[in-house]
């Protein structure tokens, strides 16, 4: 099992790596999923986050998550033929978290060798689920 610590990684970066070791059998734990970043513009990134929100009504879909780890593993489900039986299996194999739960203070967190966040244009998860109504 792999426990990536997404504090300052990149949104598609992160999720492309998890996605590629879930397809490799591989079970993967995402700590700090709250800290996850999206380059970009923030108005932009708000707009579209809350357009699909929207987007999906109470009976039918599509679901927009509002929940910063609901969020991400959305956007590793998307890097997945979850469709297609390996592709439910694998993402049944992913976890993400808000914060470092317990069970894994003690245990080897891998920091991923992708693109981190500098302080240019960019929001965090935290902030998109707060803006979207998110109580966590």
């Amino acid at each position: 099992m792999k426990v990536y610590d997404g504090k300052d990684k990149v949104m598609g970066r992160l999720a492309t790596q998890i996605a590629k070791d879930l397809l490799n059998g591989e079970e993967v734990r995402v700590v700090n999923a709250e800290k996850v970043v999206i380059l970009g513009d923030r108005d932009m990134i708000f707009s579209k986050y809350k357009t699909n929100r929207e987007r999906g009504k109470q009976m039918r879909g599509p679901f927009y998550p509002r929940r910063p780890e609901r969020i991400f593993k959305r956007a590793v489900r998307g890097m997945l033929p979850y469709q297609q039986p390996k592709g439910r299996a694998a993402f049944k194999r992913l976890r993400a978290y808000i914060g470092v739960p317990k069970e894994f203070k003690d245990s080897e967190i891998i920091n991923p060798d992708v693109k981190e966040f500098h302080g240019k244009k960019g929001v965090t998860l935290a902030e998109v689920s707060s803006y979207l109504g998110a109580k966590f």
